[in-house]
């Protein structure tokens, strides 16, 4: 049956409205695309993320579910209509408490929180978990926007923020985030927002199999048949190298297969035409020949002998090795009092971002200009370039609003695609991908098979580790050599361990890419080392944290790549602010499980390092900032804040290094045409080396000034209009700012400097110097184990990071709680199947129900190498979670589970057979 477009009236945020939409027509599309009202949000188009919430009568639903027809004469309400000329108290309350990240499903909670409250304006806190478990958030791990709704509902107060602090004040201050009002009124613009009306939609053909051959049919006949197709095309209108990847030395992707695809998702051909032919498309008659080819899914498989090879060039599948070897391992684990040996699986994890990655592309004159979610533009401008047969500078990249990345933002996606289209036709190309799309072509954390094995004499010093781990890389490298070659700086954990061997593979299937995703590998192989932890204090019988104590590092000693830690080095702290938590956990658990029961309590711990930046690998940021002659202060951003927090944490770092109050910085953000690069937005670098770099900069223009001047470093700046007033003491002086000549700029005053890590290479052994600084966390697990039906409810998780100098600890603790919540979904839900869990339905990623209580512990153990002491902090919080959960699963059960996630059918499994 067909419906013919028609009349839709009905009222939109308080006012009538008419729009032209065909009665099933999605109210998302509806709002979106005919009324352009984008601050609702699409994730899903199956309900499942709760992203388009709008009310509809003051009821919550999902946009995406209800045909146009329903809203005819009736009220509908968006996050746009939240707002009567000033934030409504719950937006003003997201704002304070640090409740929007990346912002995308903000929109979700904030309309859905509003419907709660209409219906009971006092909820306690599990009914607003209730009221709200139909949104999803990838990012803030739900705490904080919990808090915010219940702060409105009982005026609860916030901690204090600070929204404009004093000159020097504000490294350290609560200041919630300078780029949050638009995320809390709708305005934010992510990649499907700012489609231009006229642009080209695209779709894509994509493999079907996780193998195969293929040949096209009638290309042309296709087209003529289809009305409103305007082109297609194929890997043989590639105009330049067809071949991609995030590291130069192993480019090995076709933006489209030329005729065989290595994975299910790869991409064959693209078809441009009008956004409506294009939405009325049967994608399933374009003219392809598939033929499937026997695939292998495994490392273990791909590694085989005779195994058939993904790429012809990598013999037994291997993309690459790395190595560690510090004493001879074997010998000291052999003459050691115990030894704990594992083997553990970990399974592909989707990073499940709420913004399906989208963009559009149009030619500006004789440059091609991108705009589309991504967290490393100049790394997609020069990814990009050789591939459509362009110079660098041809090609520009202008990020839009990225709604969560977690590392699959890095490598290309769209960017090729829509990039082809514009430059071949000439016209503006969109592209949108739908949630299976995401989930199928883009890449996954690394699968691993690994066996450890860890010593130590009978006072439960560790005397040598032995570790070996084949990491599912997929069809092709992406971050594969990054994990390869961090594993095994990492796999020791942070301690003091004297005689050590580490391997990692990436190995080649016919899986799905896997890349980074926050940890580049330290979350799997952390999980075996502290699973061992445990396995070897219990041999001894002494505390698992007293162990941990007695083996950590300390500031003196060298790590297991022979590097001596000089200073920083807080992991001891982190384990000494948790001993109080620790004993009170333990007590409740033994109070609770005195109980005869079917419920079983556990308490877990576990540690974590992280080398902030690249390994071993020059990684530099730069950063400009000018004031204008009218006294405007300019900061060129470069770092994409990903919900990360970066555009506040960087201008707190310049404007005190400046010395002048926060509120006076303006952010100029990240383009690849206006902002300097600042490197990728990864391995937790931002806060350290993008703040040293505008640590640098600020502190370079503030000389200049002094200088010109004639004043000492010891000048208060203040600026008053286009007036530059210097006190020093009771004298004072004023530059007149206008008066002054500019640079090419248009600043009478400005620096560029840039900051690279000082790393050194490793050798052949992986002895050398891969990172200049480290952060340290650990975390405690309470947990309740249903022995009946292998069930677990998270009671709390406590954590402590060492992040140097917390220069906002709002955002700090946005980041832990964000980092646990994925560190929940990898330990107990998160397993991506190829081919059957390609939505938000069947692959599960934690609720606001799924995440306890979080307390966070600060811990600054400053390091004279980051900004004002600062290290970075966004991978290091995902660490400790899942090996935290996983030996508190073993405490409460005695069972140990070796391939996560551990879910209720294997945790019930594990039970019965330590029972037979």
């Amino acid at each position: 049956m067909t419906f013919s477009p028609g009349s839709i009236a009905f009222n939109l945020n308080g006012a009538p409205v008419t729009a032209d939409a065909s009665p099933t027509q999605r109210l998302s599309s509806l709002l979106r695309e005919e009324l352009m009202v984008r601050g609702t949000k699409v994730g899903c188009d199956a309900g499942d993320c709760g992203a388009c919430t709008v009310l509809l009568d003051g009821e919550p639903v999902c946009a995406c579910l209800v045909p146009a027809i329903r809203v005819a004469g009736r009220d509908v309400q968006t996050v746009e209509g939240l707002a009567n000329g000033a934030l409504s108290a719950l937006q003003a309350a997201f704002l304070d408490h640090g409740a929007a990240q990346c912002g995308i499903c903000t929109p979700g909670f904030l309309v859905a929180a509003t419907a709660l409250l209409e219906r009971n304006p006092k909820p306690s806190r599990a009914q607003v978990r209730d009221g709200l478990g139909g949104v999803l958030c990838r990012c803030t791990g739900y705490r904080k926007i919990e808090d915010a709704v219940m702060s409105v509902a009982h005026g609860l107060p916030a901690s204090p923020t600070n929204i404009a602090p004093a000159s020097g004040k504000a490294i350290g201050a609560r200041v919630p985030r300078l780029d949050g009002m638009p995320k809390v009124d709708g305005r934010e613009s992510f990649g499907a927002d700012g489609f231009p009306a006229d642009a080209l939609a695209v779709a894509v053909i994509r493999s079907p199999y996780h193998h195969a051959t293929f040949e096209l049919g009638d290309v042309d006949g296709f087209r003529s048949a289809n009305p409103g197709i305007v082109a297609i095309f194929t890997a043989s209108d590639i105009p330049g190298r067809n071949l991609f990847g995030t590291i130069p030395q192993f480019v090995d992707q076709p933006a489209l297969a030329q005729s065989e695809t290595r994975f299910r998702g790869e991409a064959v051909a693209i078809i441009a035409g009008e956004r409506a032919a294009i939405i009325d498309l049967d994608l399933s008659a374009f003219p392809v020949t598939w033929h499937e080819k026997p695939s292998a899914l495994d490392p273990v498989q791909a590694e085989a002998s005779g195994a058939p090879l993904v790429h012809a060039d990598r013999k037994n599948n291997l993309l690459i090795a790395g190595f560690v070897e510090h004493g001879d391992a074997d010998a000291a684990i052999a003459g050691s009092a115990h030894v704990a040996t594992a083997t553990i699986e970990t399974s592909y994890v989707e990073h499940a971002y709420i913004e399906p990655e989208a963009g559009w592309a149009a030619m500006d004159g004789d440059t091609l200009v991108i705009h589309a979610c991504t967290q490393a533009p100049f790394m997609d401008r020069d990814d990009l370039a050789p591939v459509l047969g362009l110079a660098p500078e041809k090609v520009r990249i202008v990020p839009t609003a990225t709604g969560g990345g977690f590392g699959s933002k890095l490598d290309l996606s769209v960017q090729p695609l829509i990039g082809l289209v514009a430059l071949k036709t000439g016209r503006a190309a969109s592209l949108a991908y739908t949630r299976s799309e995401s989930m199928m072509s883009t890449t996954k954390r690394h699968p691993a098979k690994m066996r450890a094995s860890i010593g130590c004499d009978a006072d439960g010093r560790v005397t040598g580790m032995v570790f070996d781990g084949a990491f599912n890389t997929g069809a092709y490298s992406s971050f594969g050599p990054t994990v390869a070659n961090r594993v095994p700086v990492h796999a020791s954990g942070p301690y003091l361990v004297p005689h050590y061997r580490a391997t990692a593979r990436a190995v080649h299937t016919n899986g799905p890419n896997s890349g980074a995703f926050r940890g580049f590998g330290v979350p799997q192989c952390t999980i075996i080392q502290e699973a061992l932890y445990d396995d070897l204090a219990d041999r001894i019988g002494i505390d698992r944290l007293d162990f941990r104590i007695r083996n950590a590092l300390r500031d003196g000693d060298r790590t297991v790549t022979g590097q001596k830690l000089e200073s920083g080095v807080g992991i001891t702290a982190c384990l000494e602010a948790l001993t109080p938590h620790w004993v009170r956990a333990n007590s409740d658990a033994i109070a609770f499980n005195a109980t005869d029961g079917h419920l079983r309590r556990g308490v877990g711990i576990a540690s974590c390092w992280y080398g902030c930046g690249n390994t071993s690998v020059a990684n530099p940021s730069t950063i400009k900032i000018g004031i204008s002659p009218d006294g405007r202060v300019m900061l060129h951003q470069g770092a994409v804040d990903i919900g990360q927090g970066s555009n506040t944490v960087i201008a707190q770092i310049a404007a005190d290094s400046l010395g002048l109050p926060l509120d006076t910085i303006e952010l100029v953000s990240a383009d690849t045409s206006i902002t300097p690069d600042a490197g990728k937005t990864s391995a937790s670098r931002q806060t350290y080396i993008t703040g040293k770099a505008a640590e640098k900069s600020a502190r370079s223009l503030r000389e200049q000034i002094l200088r010109v001047a004639n004043v000492s470093g010891d000048a208060i700046l203040d600026i008053q209009g286009s007036q530059l007033v210097l006190r020093e003491g009771s004298a004072s002086r004023m530059l007149e700012l206008s008066s002054l000549p500019a640079d090419a700029d248009g600043y009478v005053f400005g620096a560029q400097e840039s900051y690279d890590p000082p790393t050194e290479p490793l050798d052949a052994k992986g002895q050398g110097k891969p990172y200049a600084v480290y952060g340290y966390g650990a975390q405690i697990a309470e947990l309740e184990v249903d022995m009946k039906l292998g069930t677990i409810r998270l009671v709390k998780i406590t954590a402590a990071h060492d992040v140097g100098r917390a220069i906002n600890p709002l955002l700090v603790e946005g980041q832990i709680e964000g980092g646990i919540a994925q560190g929940i979904g990898l330990a107990l839900m998160e397993e991506y199947i190829p081919g059957r869990t390609e939505n938000l339905h069947d692959y599960l990623i934690p609720t606001i129900g799924d995440v306890p209580p979080i307390e966070s512990i600060l811990v600054e153990v400053a390091d004279p190498e980051g900004p004002a002491g600062a290290k970075g902090l966004g991978e290091h919080v995902l660490i400790p979670t899942a090996p935290a959960i996983l030996n508190a699963i073993r405490h409460a059960t005695g069972i140990d589970i070796r391939k996560v996630p551990a879910t209720p059918s294997r945790v019930l499994t594990a039970i019965k057979e330590a029972r037979t």
